[in-house]
């Protein structure tokens, strides 16, 4: 009975691509919320799935490890990030000189960027690719050390070079924020990227959804007062909105 609603919970997740715990659990309603996660686990171990933070996406025959990661980021609160996107496209001027960083969200962002006259640099390779689409914008490769899990470059390299450009508008993704820790990820040279970009672009735009609030990873690169705004999925907690409007940082 176990192999066959796993087979079962396997199929559903193959056909539907991505679903939720709630989901699952809905299609067995005898059998606990607890067998539903063991389950989930055990396709996991067997390569049919890939959980997600509150769900399961499915797995390609043949997927690597590190395109499962990132299918896995894609994935969480990808509505949420498109939805960012759009709020971000409202801060960049035609002309300007703009940064992305390799975060997922800044991946919704270059998906959603028209084709219009910037001067765009990134440290991900992917975002690159996907800005090589449009034809007006011109499109800087950062230099660096490549980043498996992230699809991230960076290190001497790239801080070199983007010591040298003066950037207009800088759109930086996060991977953890509390209160006292602030903004963080979880790699030190990411973390020297971002606080460069913190430091040197004229506006300091930071990309965070709801599901960022009350993590915490190593490397901190700033607060909510460093940034000049916040694009977020309109939930955050009351205490951060309170927070940037004492410290004049918008919220969108």
């Amino acid at each position: 009975m176990n192999q066959l609603r796993r087979e079962n919970i396997g199929k559903y997740i193959r056909e539907k691509g991505a679903v939720t715990v709630k989901e699952v659990s809905a299609l067995f309603p005898d059998v606990s919320l607890m067998t539903i996660h063991r389950d989930l686990e055990k396709l996991e171990e067997e390569g049919t799935i890939i959980r997600t933070r509150g769900g399961a996406i499915s797995a390609t025959p043949g997927t690597s490890p590190t395109e499962m990661k990132l299918e896995t980021r894609m994935q969480t609160n990808w509505k949420e990030k498109r939805e960012m996107a759009r709020k971000a496209l409202k801060l960049i001027e035609p002309g300007s000189a703009v940064f992305l960083d390799a975060g997922t969200s800044s991946m919704a962002l270059a998906q959603a960027i028209p084709d219009m006259d910037l001067n765009i640099f990134t440290t991900g390779p992917g975002i690159a690719l996907e800005l090589g689409k449009l034809s007006v914008p011109t499109v800087h490769m950062c230099g660096g050390t490549l980043n498996r899990f992230n699809q991230a470059v960076s290190g001497q390299s790239t801080l070199q070079m983007l010591e040298q450009i003066n950037i207009a508008t800088a759109f930086l993704g996060v991977s953890g924020y509390t209160e006292d820790n602030g903004f963080t990820c979880g790699k030190e040279d990411e973390m020297l990227v971002k606080s460069l970009m913190m430091k040197k672009a004229g506006k300091k735009v930071i990309l965070m959804d709801s599901s960022k609030y009350g993590r915490i990873l190593p490397y901190t690169f700033g607060n909510v007062e460093d940034a000049d705004c916040i694009v977020s999925d309109g939930k955050l907690p009351a205490n951060v909105q309170e927070r940037a409007e004492q410290s004049g940082t918008i919220i969108l």
